[in-house]
């Protein structure tokens, strides 16, 4: 970086600090950075649960109280801590805090360089012509970078927000390789996590909320699992939906092979230990669970929607199935079990593009190459 080689004093906003994807990569972002950055995150609405783990790892996060509805005493309250300590980059994840960080931004006297990562999109994804004449005449120029965490979601911007599409690039999602190797067998890992090693998983990682449609992947087991009596399904994650995924098991009489795993640290063990990875979701972006399972060497049966076909080569991966297409779902489950040459292929096959082209390591170095080469401009023109 050019100029003084003092940390670079960097502020990202979040709603809150949850255990979720964009969450995660800001806080992995933060530990990788280490002593090249002096962070402080901002949350709309809440510290949360990584908030609370970043706060005992000595970073500063604070809440900003937002309000119901339009809050621009929000965007004040960041604008004083934007001043106060005296940050040169503010990152955004998702739009609504991009949305507030582009108008305290206009309280800022100081130079200060803005960058909007998009991730994950709504169901159904409409907006109001008003907002997008907002987004492109307005909220666009208050941005120095605007990028998605893959092309579904740069493209999303554009089309269907009007951002100016010139503007918008992808810098991709990526894991950390290394936490998803294991020495042990699957047999060995089900014992160690007092699951049945002669049992065979599907496995789903994700929050219960009606985009991932854990409905849809509860009938397509029900429909696998019914000639199959040796496998058992793993929901890792928690929400709104749980009583009612739970009662669902009950109606289809497979309760006793669904296991309710609840918010896990061991997702890592946990996918090494399955046979399949699923996900049935209305819409995704760049599901960095999706990565975590092809990283740990999983064949796929994901909905054919947003990020997945970017990650996933129907037939070389595993599968792409039409969204809401229980039965399509549910043979091509059954297909992975029984054809224990292909799926461990896929897996294969799966594991080697993560490795290519979705590590961690690469896309914290873009986004610190972006911090430096804006806080650098800053100095020079300062000094």
């Amino acid at each position: 970086m050019s100029g003084s080689a003092s940390p670079i004093r960097i502020g990202f906003v979040l709603h809150v600090m949850q255990v979720a994807g964009a969450e995660m990569l800001v806080a992995e972002t933060i530990r990788r950075l280490g002593s090249k950055i002096d962070p402080v995150v901002l949350c709309l609405d809440g510290v949360g649960q990584l908030g609370e783990t970043m706060r005992g790892e000595g970073v500063p996060v604070v809440a900003l109280g937002r309000r119901p509805g339009f809050d621009l005493r929000v965007a004040r309250r960041m604008a004083n801590e934007i001043a106060h300590r005296r940050l040169e980059v503010v990152h955004a994840h998702q739009y609504t805090p991009f949305f507030y960080t582009a108008l305290a931004r206009t309280f800022v006297r100081r130079p200060l360089f803005v960058m909007f990562t998009e991730h994950g999109r709504h169901f159904p994804d409409t907006v109001s012509l008003k907002r997008r004449l907002m987004n492109r005449y307005i909220l666009s120029r208050l941005a120095d970078d605007i990028n998605g965490v893959c092309g579904f979601s740069a493209r999303s911007l554009a089309i269907v927000d009007g951002f100016r599409n010139h503007e918008i690039d992808v810098i991709p999602n990526g894991i950390d390789m290394p936490r998803y190797d294991s020495e042990l067998s699957k047999p060995e890992m089900r014992s160690r996590l007092g699951l049945p090693a002669n049992r065979r998983y599907v496995i789903c990682v994700a929050r219960f909320h009606p985009v991932k449609d854990h409905a849809m992947l509860l009938r397509a087991f029900a429909m696998a699992a019914a000639s199959r009596l040796d496998v058992d399904l793993l929901l890792a994650g928690d929400g709104p939906l749980r009583s009612d995924l739970e009662k669902l098991a009950r109606e289809l009489g497979i309760s006793a092979r669904v296991r309710f795993l609840g918010v896990r640290d061991d997702v890592a063990a946990l996918l090494q230990a399955s046979d399949v990875f699923a996900l049935t979701s209305v819409s995704e972006a760049a599901s960095i669970t999706l990565l975590e399972a092809m990283g740990s060497r999983l064949p796929v049966v994901v909905t054919n929607v947003g990020g997945n076909p970017e990650f996933v080569a129907d037939g070389e991966h595993g599968y792409l199935v039409p969204r809401g297409d229980t039965a399509t779902a549910g043979q091509r489950l059954g297909e992975l079990l029984d054809d224990k040459v292909r799926a461990r292929a896929m897996g294969e096959a799966g594991r080697r593009r993560v490795e290519c082209e979705f590590q961690l390591d690469r896309t914290v170095s873009e986004y610190y190459r972006r911090y430096a080469a804006a806080a650098g401009m800053r100095r020079k023109t300062a000094a």
